[in-house]
């Protein structure tokens, strides 16, 4: 994650990290109108990302608004990645500098992933593999994020259809999709998007859950929208949102 972490409008709980040095645990506020931040590791490494589908493609929207725009953008997917999920679109992506990778197998798709994490001149590195594959190890997984540590570039490994193994990532999600907010100019229109997002897992942060939306544009910043454990948002709780 190029950007370390994003302002957030608290609604809810979470947990703060510290902006450099060790990660530092604090206590869930609960005082609506308090500052946080997004969840995220001190420095680049290899994230992980399950979604709570293996066809819910929401996932999408909420990884890309943390990645910088600044460089290039290497997406890779494994055959059956695509087969069962999609080809990304690149027209509906955020930037023009997009390497887009369709790999035969898992393997193959890690072995690119490694070799692009090692280079300092890309945004990020997001790779996508269906299933829980032989060579989708603890060890492949290690050895990507150390890679990525050395050289500064964010890797993302996102796991459609897979299960929440035994793995190397410093920061674990689970990301859903949820009903856009309303929006303020038309009733009949969608809104900002939203997304039922649980860290489960992450090196010097507790695990959490929240219903959050992200706002693009200049703010380009995420917003929670519900209190952990209401998952229903009235009409009046949307528009404030």
């Amino acid at each position: 994650m190029s950007r370390v972490a994003r302002d957030l409008s608290l609604v809810a709980g979470g947990a703060v990290l510290a902006r450099s040095g060790p990660a530092e645990l604090r206590p869930l506020p609960g005082e609506i109108g308090e500052r946080w931040r997004l969840p995220a590791p001190l420095r680049p490494t290899l994230s992980e990302l399950f979604s709570t589908h293996p066809r819910d493609g929401g996932w999408a929207g909420f990884l890309t608004a943390q990645i910088g725009r600044d460089k290039p953008l290497l997406w890779i997917q494994d055959r059956m990645a695509i087969l069962e999920s999609g080809r990304i679109h690149p027209p509906g992506l955020f930037t023009q500098d997009l390497i887009h990778v369709e790999a035969r197998d898992a393997r193959d798709a890690l072995w690119a992933m490694e070799e692009g994490v090692r280079c300092a001149c890309l945004s990020a590195v997001i790779g996508e593999i269906w299933g829980d594959p032989k060579a989708l190890d603890f060890t492949a997984t290690r050895r990507l994020a150390v890679a990525a540590e050395r050289s500064g570039t964010p890797c993302w490994l996102v796991r459609l259809g897979g299960t929440a193994n035994l793995s190397g990532a410093r920061m674990r999600w689970r990301i859903g999709s949820a009903p856009s907010l309303a929006n303020s100019f038309d009733p009949r229109a969608s809104g900002l998007p939203a997304w039922d997002a649980e860290l489960f897992r992450a090196r010097g942060l507790p695990p959490g859950r929240w219903s959050i939306a992200h706002e693009g544009g200049e703010a380009d910043r995420f917003h929670l929208v519900a209190r952990p454990g209401d998952r229903a948002l009235g009409e009046g709780e949307r528009l404030r949102a």
